[in-house]
């Protein structure tokens, strides 16, 4: 695209289908896609791998302003099955961080405001003068509130846990669904009541509910949607 870039903005609960569309979205488009929820599962392994508790925020806070965070499309080499490729100091920790541990601790660090706030900064700079998708719980009025497009992807609680129960089993983990839906459940919690940026819908946002919807529809409803308003801006 020329001129102008154009910024998307996708927000929803764990498991609507935020990354896996955004990152078709961001192919079909030619745009970058950016995982905010990556950053902080890599907050999280900052604090283990520095030894820092992840309720201590101001050292946190330290390690996320040294640290050098890089988010990229990944390359042909990089095609295993990861949506983005996240560079931590020049390593790249795209499988490092999605350990179930590392979700736990992402959420743990997720509820402290300066956190927030620090990768917040972060994540404007990456978007800065660049065609973006980016996905995440508060995208649409804290980190791009000037989006040309703002997304609120859902879907139903019953359909989001066995989404969540595939993708663990799918990495090795036999997790059982009342587990998995009761864990979403306090996650939803966790972000629809945290005091800072929390989960919520915002009036201009275009609600998806993907329940019933293949993927390759609603993708390509949203890359339709985004060249209609290329052409007549």
């Amino acid at each position: 695209m020329l001129g102008k870039s154009f910024q998307i903005a996708i927000d929803g609960p764990v498991a609507a289908g935020k990354g896996t569309v955004s990152r078709l979205v961001a192919e079909r488009l030619g745009f970058l896609y950016v995982d905010t929820g990556a950053m902080y599962r890599a907050t999280a392994l900052l604090g283990e791998r520095h030894k820092i508790a992840l309720d201590d925020e101001v050292s946190l806070v330290k390690l996320i302003n040294k640290a050098k965070i890089e988010m990229r499309n990944p390359t042909n080499g990089e095609k295993d099955g990861r949506l983005t490729t996240l560079l931590l100091n020049d390593e790249d920790v795209s499988w490092a961080i999605r350990t179930e541990k590392m979700s736990k601790g992402s959420s743990a660090v997720a509820v402290l405001p300066l956190v927030r706030k620090a990768l917040v900064k972060k994540q404007q700079q990456i978007a800065l003068g660049q065609d973006v998708v980016m996905e995440g719980r508060d995208i649409t009025y804290r980190v791009l509130p000037n989006a040309d497009l703002k997304i609120y992807l859902t879907a139903s609680d019953e359909v989001r846990a066995k989404r969540r129960q595939l993708q663990l089993q799918i990495r090795g983990q036999d997790i059982e669904f009342e587990k998995v839906y009761s864990e979403m459940i306090k996650r939803d919690k966790q972000d629809m009541g945290r005091k800072s940026d929390p989960l919520k819908i915002v009036p201009e946002a275009w609600v998806l509910d993907t329940s019933t919807l293949e993927i390759d529809h609603v993708v390509a409803m949203i890359v339709e949607k985004v060249k209609i308003m290329q052409e007549s801006s």
